[in-house]
């Protein structure tokens, strides 16, 4: 017999785990039947005794199941909500209420005391913070409130009104007229003070305004919040002015309840960076004087109005500079006289510098409001030319530098500078107006501007120059989340529209038509032939002077998006591979010899193709080298521009020079993974790159958004180019040149397309892999996705004939269709307690050669519809979809089709 080992017992086996599991086993029930028959303080003591030879590891475990099992039955809440909601509660309390919730502990303290629970009551009061705060004061408005409640400086409107500013009695109707209009005007100031109030409180972020830690402004609360305390205060001091004759007020009374004890208005200086504040009503969005000493607003200030149509148009309002008016007007609902009403009534009989209108439109209108699409046919209507005119008498002459801009591109078309000849013939007032065409969405305001000379840009009178930018660059990743949204659901869309726009036009005939006249074939095609006649009487030829004056444009068009392009280029060049070359000539490395020429030698390489195609502005250095760009350049036809100048040789040349551009697409993919894995393996380059991302330098684009722009230059290469053949004679000589220039641009854009299909369907064939549960590797060189569909399994006994065969359903699958093989998948929806939205996982079930599968059509019955016959080399399945099976019928037929003939060959 063996003999058991045992320690610190003779009768506790060790090594004999199943005698000594039984043993513990019993142990517990004793200690438990113990436990049952003992007094509570007798189980109390046995608890502290057990816990007191506990590990710390032990105590954690009995920790967390007291937390799980035990709830919680007093707790501060503010430790445990976050802190912009317990400041939204304490909001709710009166002053004297906080003051008490002070004392409670040193975090209520700290809540308490911020200034976003202090301001607004003080600003309902009428005390308005006479300095801007430094940034580690904490405290100032409850010490301000504390010091107003205390001062007896302070008197409330009520009694203001009753305070009279001479010692003559008057009598009962004089005084009964003084404390109506006085009662009246403390309601008006009130009544704005509080609306005003309220839309900042939804305006700005409250863990912003309340929370020393942030850094975000130098005074504790907002820049809009701060220009409205000092709009509301000349808001106040204009009322009370105006009605100081007829109330009888004293300017002792009416000085402590504008400004509280301290500076006064006109010495408090300005502390936001824009003019008004987008949330705010039009009667606040008043002129903000910037460089004017005491407070003095410019007499002829810039004005700029400001669609809600446009895109995140809540950043252009952001944008905008200190010192110009701001008017934010609705596009859906305002109409042009309330419009222009605004106008004037912002301006406050001042007379503007400029007038700047951002709205939506194109080269051929402007969308300026819904249902006012200003084109050549409607500036004849009168509302409309009302409209014009009052603008015009809202700016200054044209001779002392006056002008209207519009943010809209009408100079690229001879439509819109119609336009613009009726506006200016109308008015009489200097237009301006940007001129780009090869620019994505809303990049033409960037572009060169129609009348515009020597002095700084248009877009740069209102808006700020980095503000802007990050706008440009949100659009372009809204249009480019359009368009996929848009290629998604236009076959889902497309059917309804064609069914919806048939029974339109058949139910519009049969209302105004009779059947007799719809049968007369004969009227209508007479009636559409007198239609295409007069269609092509209006395509007149253009006079050969005009032919020369668009070519030339075009030209001028290609020139200057040639030097912002080459600029973009230069950027890579001087913010990111001169200081990484010179970190690594200094033997500071930031990036390895391999990884530098990896990334850069390509972007580096078009740069040195396309500095080719362009002269510029060359120091002495750049002399040395001027042998090497060719005398035909760009800026040289168009400086010295002709009727017989060419421009479609350059751009065979650089057709030409494509192998270029084709190793950087070649490449592209192998860039980005370099960057990504430099970014996570060296903390150096990760900051090196987020020092030089997104600044002015850089356009406000990353690295990886400026290595985008060889792609989209092509696409514009084609838009400029086309443009130019179109206003180009046939028996032009360059006529040819651009033709066959044009062709290489497309095979250079079909490369590119296909480049980034073959991408798209790689990424497409790894989120199929990821999706499904134990599937096999589908990521080969030629494969790509063709459909995926849902049927349905059946089952069904084949006893009897096909029409009364019975069919049982067994499992959803989901088939994925690719151009060589068939997936099938089955799948599994489960549902989680408290949520609407079910779980869908997929569990792979086999794989399908199409050359080996075979289909067979079941024809619909009164027990089943919608089902196919799927027959592989070893197992067969019965299918059956919720819709319409022939197009999935028919994308099955073609892909084993296509499968078979590429098998054979």
């Amino acid at each position: 017999m063996e003999i058991l080992h045992t320690r610190f017992s003779s009768w506790t086996p060790i090594e004999n785990k199943s005698l000594n599991n039984q043993l513990y086993q019993e142990r517990i029930r004793l200690v438990s039947h113990w436990f049952d028959l003992w007094t509570d303080k007798q189980r109390k003591q046995f608890l502290f005794l057990i816990l007191n030879q506990c590990n710390k590891s032990q105590l954690k475990c009995v920790e967390k199941w007291l937390v799980e099992n035990i709830p919680l039955t007093h707790v501060d809440f503010t430790t445990l909500l976050p802190r912009f909601i317990s400041l939204y509660i304490f909001s709710f309390l009166s002053p004297r209420e906080l003051c008490a919730a002070a004392q409670i502990n040193w975090h209520w303290k700290f809540l308490t005391e911020q200034d976003c629970l202090w301001m607004p009551k003080c600003l309902r009061l009428g005390w308005f913070l006479p300095y801007v705060p430094e940034k580690n004061e904490y405290g100032t408005w409850k010490r301000y409130y504390i010091a107003c409640a205390t001062s007896l400086e302070y008197l409330t409107p009520r009694r203001i009104a009753y305070h009279s500013t001479t010692s003559d009695l008057k009598t009962k109707i004089e005084e009964q007229e003084e404390r109506w209009q006085a009662k009246c005007l403390t309601k008006f100031i009130r009544g704005e003070l509080a609306v005003c109030k309220k839309e900042l409180f939804k305006a700005r972020p409250p863990w912003i305004s309340g929370t020393r830690s942030s850094g975000f402004y130098k005074s504790g609360f907002p820049p809009d919040l701060s220009q409205s305390v000092y709009d509301k205060a000349k808001l106040s001091a204009k009322l009370l002015m105006k009605n100081k004759s007829a109330s009888g007020f004293r300017l002792e009374a009416e000085k402590p309840f504008i400004l509280s004890p301290g500076k006064s208005l006109p010495e408090r200086r300005n502390i936001t960076g824009s003019s008004s504040c987008p949330n705010l009503s039009h009667r606040f969005c008043q002129p903000v004087s910037q460089g004017y000493p005491n407070g003095m607003h410019s007499l002829h200030p810039h004005l700029v109005l400001i669609s809600s149509h446009l895109p995140a148009y809540e950043m252009i309002v952001d944008s905008v500079k200190l010192g110009v008016v701001l008017v934010v007007y609705e596009h859906t609902g305002t109409t042009l006289e309330s419009l222009i009403h605004s106008v004037e009534r912002v301006l406050d009989g001042q007379i503007a510098k400029s007038i700047g209108i951002i709205s939506d439109g194109d080269s051929r209108e402007i969308n300026l409001l819904q249902g006012y699409n200003i084109n050549a046919p409607n500036l004849l209507k009168p509302e409309v030319r009302e409209f014009w005119k009052r603008l015009k008498s809202c700016i200054i002459s044209p001779e002392e530098g006056g002008s209207i801009d519009l943010f809209v591109p009408l100079a690229a078309s001879e439509a819109g500078k119609e336009i613009l000849s009726q506006l200016t013939h109308l008015t009489g007032a200097f237009f301006r107006t940007p001129t780009g065409i090869a620019t994505g969405s809303y990049q033409h305001i960037l572009s060169e501007w129609l009348g515009h000379q020597k002095e700084s840009p248009p877009p740069f009178l209102y808006l700020t120059e980095v503000k802007l930018q990050i706008w440009l660059r949100f659009t372009e990743l809204l249009e480019e989340a359009l368009d996929v949204v848009r290629q998604k659901l236009n076959p889902y869309f497309f059917d309804l529209q064609k069914n919806m726009a048939g029974k339109i036009l058949g139910q519009i005939m049969f209302n105004t038509m009779s059947w007799s006249n719809i049968q007369d074939n004969e009227g209508i095609i007479q009636i559409l032939a007198n239609g295409l006649v007069e269609l092509s009487r209006g395509n007149h030829i253009d006079e050969p002077q005009d032919v020369i004056e668009k070519r030339q444009s075009f030209a001028r068009e290609l020139l200057l998006s040639e030097r912002n392009y080459v600029h973009i280029l230069e950027i890579v060049k001087d913010v990111y591979v001169k200081p990484l070359k010179a970190a690594l000539a200094s033997h500071q490395a930031i990036l390895s010899d391999i990884s530098i020429p990896l990334i850069f030698s390509d972007v580096l390489d078009i740069l040195q193709v396309n500095s080719e195609k362009q002269d510029r502005k060359l120091d002495i250095s750049d002399q040395e080298q001027l042998g090497r760009f060719p005398n035909e350049s760009i800026n040289t036809k168009v400086n010295a521009w002709s009727p017989a100048q060419n421009v479609g040789d350059i751009f065979i040349k650089l057709g030409q020079q494509f192998q270029t551009y084709a190793n950087f697409f070649n490449n592209y993919a192998v860039i980005l993974k370099t960057i990504d894995k430099c970014q996570e393996t060296i903390p150096v380059f990760r900051a090196f790159l987020k020092t030089h991302d997104r600044t002015v330098v850089t356009t406000m684009r990353s690295l990886q958004e400026l290595l985008l722009c060889p792609a989209k230059r092509v696409k514009e290469y084609i838009t400029l180019l086309c443009a130019l053949r179109l206003h180009t004679p046939q028996e032009h000589t360059d006529h040819e040149d651009l033709a066959t220039a044009i062709k290489q641009m497309k095979q250079l854009s079909a490369y590119i397309d296909q480049l980034k299909l073959n991408v798209d369907r790689n990424d497409q064939l790894l989120s199929v892999q990821q999706c499904i549960q134990g599937g096999p590797q589908l990521l080969k060189a030629s494969r790509y996705l063709i459909m995926v569909q849902d049927v349905a399994q059946l089952n069904c006994s084949q006893r009897m004939n096909l029409p009364f065969r019975l069919y049982e359903h067994t499992h959803d699958l989901r088939l994925f269709l690719f151009n060589d093989i068939l997936v099938i998948s089955q799948c599994n929806i489960s549902y989680k307690p408290f949520e609407r939205i079910p779980k869908v996982t997929y569990q792979f079930l086999t794989t399908i050669m199409l050359h080996q599968l075979q289909i067979e059509d079941i024809p619909d019955s009164k027990y089943i519809k919608n089902a196919l016959l799927l027959q592989g080399p070893k197992q067969q399945w019965i299918c059956s979809t919720d819709e319409d099976k022939f197009g999935w019928f028919s994308a099955l037929q073609k892909a084993i089709h296509c499968s078979i003939s590429e098998h054979v060959n």
